[in-house]
């Protein structure tokens, strides 16, 4: 959404401001779900969360600013000091349940409780990130088309309906207590199906839970949303054991009025809240004059501090190693709404393709695009080193764990052409940040392409990791059968994501085979998928891609509209800037698609004139920027429509600016 910076107001009080990214800036859409973001947040005050403190959603770049607090996320607590005891877990609970109690007062819906979205400070628990908050009344923040929440922290009458309701929080917060009290996640890890068919129609680990306790998360964590208490009765529960914790009930408040009371309930969870300080050195004072932000608070951006995509609107930032200033901290990446679960499997059923590449020898051809992927890199070889070829299975357990740094000058130079290739990928999305880790088992046959920990880090972004890790070891594997086809054994690869450091097992996001073809094709033409165009909807940070989008949606709109005034039996869309388009930089890509509410796009040969007027139009400008930027590699395109209400993309048909698929 954007960037997140450590800033100072001019009295010196500690903010995160978050500023809006300027593509999303120049939507009108998105400006008013920022509106309303803003709105929203502004309503929510009160104990264990983290206030809004001043916005400008009017301004060039859009941004908002809220209190900064130190600590690190539940997770990341958890995963160096493990399970909260005692008073400090009756705190954690009975905080979180209050947070959520004035959240829902407010006439919000958080939808995106977990363990990345709480904060562990020196004060107690603050919930963060209302990004995807939707108003009680059905108005929703978000962009839709996308499962919003987190595998195993979203309730079963939104896996069964998409319900999105105060009772779903409940849920969550019932799995968020159960986590922090025993570190395990009640229901498990692995592929999101799984989770989902554990959260739907299984029953939550509770071991280890203090009976009185558990009854409250118990009753939370219901199946029926009728049967959970709401979240001021979880939050009275609670602070009532908390309150039997303490060895005196504060301001002479029995046991049972400290649950009705929220100021009582904020001065029981300090007293008994204990968790180890994090560090927290001084922030540097900025060098120039403060810039003002608004004109109702000036806030002055702490440049010498590092930025982080992914803002939340609870004050989550990064502060990175500044070789200057020597600015140590922690890194807290916030979460947004999640995507839907899709099958890691979709690797293995790819199509055979060719795409332009890069010699993997690492010489430089005269043109590097034009070398082809290997479609079939072990056709007509005898005795292939890889023996796999017609293994389907799945990876299995501990391949992983047994897996190895690359041994010996082959093995070392495929890893950094797969993590060269993600960089590449990852960096046109502001994602380079998640550097890949790539490891080798030899028995399985199988390369391994490992992300994290980065605990905060967004589902989407995990997506996108996986979608270009397969895509990096897929290319790179592929030369290498072409090349050595009797010597290298590695025709596989997986995709792995690390949730803490010393993990076991990493959770597996995707695998496939190098000699399947790495790129989606039907017919000898490359398709656009909806995992595409979702990738493609992520802000580019790309200078050359954004000045290609922005100067080409103008002209597509610009022909549409004067195609629909020539007559044809054409209708004009129902809104105002409902074309735009994005660039996929994993399947080499452009994704153009339109928002059609009104239906102008039902009939084939409405959709023919769609295709006719975007390929006349944006053909010549992809061509003319392949033709003079060695590093432009999108020539292929995409069309597709949300139509109506829908929440998924109708894609239409693809097809390549070049006279021939190869490139």
């Amino acid at each position: 959404m954007g960037t997140v910076y450590a800033a100072l107001t001019d009295s010196g009080d500690r903010v995160a401001v978050k500023v809006i990214h300027p593509v999303q800036a120049g939507d009108p859409d998105f400006r008013a779900r920022f509106r309303r973001e803003v709105r929203l947040s502004a309503r929510v005050r009160g104990p264990f969360l983290l206030p809004l403190l001043a916005a400008d959603a009017e301004a060039d770049a859009p941004w908002l600013a809220t209190a900064y607090a130190p600590g690190p996320t539940l997770a990341q607590h958890l995963a160096a000091h493990g399970p909260l005891t005692g008073g400090t877990l009756y705190a954690f609970a009975t905080g979180t349940a209050q947070a959520l109690a004035t959240i829902h007062a407010s006439g919000i819906v958080h939808r995106d409780v977990k363990p990345q979205n709480v904060l562990l400070t020196p004060a107690g628990p603050r919930v963060l990130d209302f990004g995807i908050a939707h108003a009680a009344d059905g108005t929703s923040v978000t962009r839709t088309g996308i499962l919003t929440g987190t595998p195993g922290w979203i309730s079963p009458e939104h896996y069964h309906s998409g319900v999105t309701a105060a009772e779903g929080d409940l849920f969550a917060w019932g799995a968020l207590v159960a986590y922090a009290a025993t570190g395990r996640l009640p229901f498990g890890s692995g592929a999101p199906e799984a989770v989902a068919y554990r959260v739907t129609s299984g029953q939550p680990d509770l071991k280890g839970i203090p009976d009185a306790l558990k009854e409250i998360v118990e009753g939370a964590l219901a199946k029926d949303p009728a049967k959970r208490p709401d979240a001021a009765a979880a939050a009275k529960a609670c602070a009532q054991l908390l309150a039997a914790e303490s060895t005196q009930i504060l301001n002479g408040h029995t046991a049972v009025e400290a649950g009705n009371d929220p100021t009582v309930i904020g001065e029981l969870v300090t007293a008994q809240w204990s968790v180890p300080a994090p560090e927290d050195n001084p922030w540097p004072q900025p060098r120039a004059a403060p810039r003002k932000f608004s004109r109702r608070r000036a806030v002055a951006a702490v440049l010498v501090m590092m930025a982080v995509l992914g803002a939340s609107v609870g004050g989550a930032l990064a502060l990175r190693q500044d070789k200057s200033h020597g600015v140590n901290g922690r890194e807290a990446i916030s979460s947004a709404a999640a995507s839907g679960g899709r099958d890691p499997g979709t690797a293995a059923r790819r199509t055979p393709s060719t795409e332009p590449g890069t010699d993997v020898t690492g010489q430089a051809a005269s043109d590097p695009r034009t070398i082809p992927v290997p479609a079939n890199p072990l056709a007509g070889v005898a005795h292939p080193a890889f023996t796999r070829s017609e293994d389907e299975t799945q990876p299995a357990p501990g391949e992983w764990s047994a897996s190895h740094d690359g041994a010996g000058t082959e093995e070392h130079d495929a890893a950094v052409a797969i993590r060269d290739r993600m960089t590449a990928i990852l960096a046109t999305k502001d994602m380079s940040f998640m550097t890949p880790t790539v490891t080798f088992n030899r028995q399985a046959q199988t390369v391994m392409v490992t992300g994290g920990p980065i605990s905060t880090l967004t589902d989407d972004y995990k997506e996108v990791f996986r979608r270009a890790g397969e895509m990096a070891a897929c290319i790179t594997l592929a030369h290498r059968l072409k090349d050595a086809p009797t010597s290298w054994p590695y025709g596989r690869f997986s995709v792995y994501w690390k949730d803490y450091d010393g993990q076991d097992e990493a959770t597996i996001l995707g695998f496939g085979k190098a000699i399947d073809g790495c790129y989606f094709e039907e017919a000898g033409r490359r398709q656009g998928t909806e995992e595409g165009i979702v990738t493609a909807e992520i802000p580019s940070s790309d200078k050359d891609e954004i000045r290609i989008a922005a100067g080409t949606v103008k002209a597509i709109t610009a022909a549409w509209n004067t195609r629909v005034a020539e007559g044809h039996g054409l209708e004009p869309f129902d809104r105002d800037n409902a074309i735009t388009l994005g660039f996929d930089p994993v399947q080499r890509m452009m994704y153009v698609w339109a928002f059609d509410g009104s239906g102008a796009l039902t009939g084939r040969a409405q959709q023919t004139h769609f295709q006719e007027v975007i390929t006349k139009t944006a053909c010549p400008r992809l061509l003319a920027e392949y033709n003079s930027n060695k590093q432009w590699v999108y020539t292929h395109w995409a069309i597709a429509a949300y139509q109506g209400n829908s929440a998924s993309p109708q894609l239409f048909t693809s097809g390549n600016c070049l006279p021939t698929e190869s490139p």
